[in-house]
């Protein structure tokens, strides 16, 4: 029996604030009709509340899996009030109309990143099914239902209906539908994490194999991607251009990575500075693993989303003047990270550097006093376990393209150094090996064509980003300067030709690990071996485009 109040329908798993807008809507004179949960947490805060099982005439079936998807429900908030047929379907059927929803869904999302993982059933079980369809329902006819899925939007809605002298037909279209369009996102993100993760429970996920034809199998039939915005930036690469941040879905309550991670000082960041970080901290995490034991602390400088200096040292402080020492000029202005807890020692010596953003895992309560002094420094923490980067894992990239997207999988080089072969005449020491280990990590995240000059585990000159590979030599070499004499270089890719091999011996180095692979390779082995240049073939391209 219609009892002529409006009527509101509130079933939400997220219950924050429930009873406080429940009992707004019971003061503006609603009718509140809940279930389960909800219907059980407003009862006891003494609120007059209507079960489902009421409206439909239907108990809840099978421990709850079935109480809302009944038309007792989806004819009131379906039908078309504007319309006489049915209004008239109403009053024949006796259904009383639905004139505001509060749904929001079962935490699937979280369910998912469970540890440890919920098995097959239980992961099921936190598909919700009548909440999406009351929720869809609801916002496909927002012009008469008034949807919310979001707990924060609960006082603006009553505001608006305070307003409005409780009428909800006092709300303006426009505002109805700016919920509607919340409510749709809200259920396709669910969709894109349900489908996402069950793809990768059944399929598995393409970074999570070893062979490249393998990894090609497990690409989505569909691309599938669903991120909240979490601020909007001052501007793009350029200042006529608008630009956004957007947060995945499962990095949501955590600040593991770049998007989550905690900022502080100066003023916020910037498209430019999210963009250079990541290259940044993609770098230091690759660095980041067990191989160098002896020598745990890593600092990267990057400046345009290029390295300019990196380094290995046995103390921070070491790291970051090694890394400084590969060019200083460039270093002006740019973004460093380490990957361990920053100490007063290290950022006494950064003191005089003019610094965009510092990323670490951590930094001790004098060392953040200390940097904090000079403004406009911003200090993001990463949270890693033990207080040290996380290594960089495998995973997939994406990139748009004009009516498109370009996916691959991608991760720390992984050459079989077993299996990579010198090919002159002139041996390559232990000690080499070591620094060529060093400079192809650094070398797989320089811009192509890449060129890294190392000393031991430093880097003396990078020559990043050029169309002539011979180029790219010349500007490693360049900034190496002396430092460049006995050098190990890493190239990204081959040699085309004997002259950036020859150019690269006239500036100093002494050993080249290169992936080999061009028809003129002989041509190159014998200029190393006129030139008394030792060389690695490692069989692995490193490109970054």
């Amino acid at each position: 029996m219609d009892s002529g109040k409006p009527r509101a329908l509130l079933s939400v798993w997220d219950k924050t604030g429930i009873v406080e807008f429940a009992t707004s809507l019971a003061n503006l004179g609603f009718e509140l009709v809940s279930t389960g949960g909800t219907a059980r947490k407003l009862k006891e805060a003494g609120l007059d509340v209507m079960s489902v099982s009421d409206v439909t005439q239907h108990p809840e079936i099978f421990d709850g899996r079935v109480k809302t998807l009944h038309p007792a429900i989806h004819g009131p908030l379906l039908a078309r009030l504007q319309k006489e047929k049915d209004r008239r379907g109403m009053n024949e059927l006796q259904y009383t109309p639905i004139s505001l929803v509060a749904c929001n869904l079962y935490p699937f999302v979280s369910a998912a990143s469970a540890d440890p993982p919920l098995d097959k059933d239980a992961l099921l079980e936190m598909i919700d099914i009548g909440g999406p369809t009351m929720v869809r329902a609801s916002a496909k006819n927002h012009a008469n239902v008034i949807i919310c899925c979001n707990p924060g939007d609960y006082d603006s809605i009553i505001e608006d209906l305070e307003n409005a002298k409780g009428n909800p037909s006092g709300i303006p279209i426009t505002r109805r539908q700016a919920l509607a369009l919340t409510a749709y996102q809200h259920t396709a993100s669910y969709d894109v994490a349900i489908a996402n993760t069950l793809h990768q429970r059944w399929n598995g996920v393409p970074e999570s194999f070893d062979l490249v034809e393998e990894q090609s199998t497990r690409f989505h039939e569909t691309l599938l991607a669903s991120s909240i915005k979490m601020a909007t930036l001052r501007y793009g690469e350029n200042a006529h251009q608008s630009a956004a941040l957007f947060i995945d879905d499962d990095a949501l309550g955590s600040h593991t990575t770049l998007v989550t991670a905690h900022v502080e000082g100066g003023k916020a960041m910037s498209y430019n500075n999210y963009s250079d970080a990541d290259a940044t901290l993609r770098l230091c995490r690759s660095l980041s693993t067990d191989e160098w034991p002896e020598t745990p602390h890593a600092c990267v400088i990057v400046k345009h989303n290029n390295p300019c200096g990196v380094a290995l040292a046995s103390n921070q402080v070491d790291a970051y003047r090694n890394a400084l020492a590969s060019d200083s000029e460039s270093a002006f202005g740019s973004i460093i990270c380490f990957n361990e807890i920053v100490t007063l020692d290290t950022a006494q010596a950064m003191a005089e550097l003019f610094i965009e953003v510092l990323i670490a895992p951590g930094y001790t309560d004098d060392a953040k006093e200390f940097i904090m002094k000079k403004s406009n420094r911003r200090l993001l923490t990463i949270d890693s376990p033990n207080n040290r980067l996380a290594p960089l894992e495998r995973k997939r990239i994406l990139k748009q393209i004009e009516g498109g997207w370009i996916v691959q999988t991608e991760e720390a080089p992984v050459i079989d150094w077993g299996s990579a072969r010198t090919v002159t005449k002139k041996e390559i020491t232990q000690d080499e090996i070591d620094s060529m280990k060093f400079a192809i990590r650094v070398c797989e995240q320089v811009k192509s064509n890449a060129i890294v000059m190392v000393q031991g585990l430093a880097t003396v000159g990078i020559g990043p980003g050029q169309t002539s590979r011979v180029e790219a030599v010349r500007i490693a070499a360049r900034r190496a300067g002396e430092r460049a004499k006995g050098c190990v270089l890493a190239s990204d890719a081959f040699f085309p030709f004997a002259d950036g091999l020859e150019q690269a011996a006239a500036a100093g180095a002494s050993a080249i690990v290169q992936p080999g692979g061009s028809i003129r390779d002989q041509e190159v082995i014998d200029a190393a071996n006129r030139l008394g240049v030792s060389m690695l073939f490692t069989g692995q391209r490193l490109f970054r485009h």
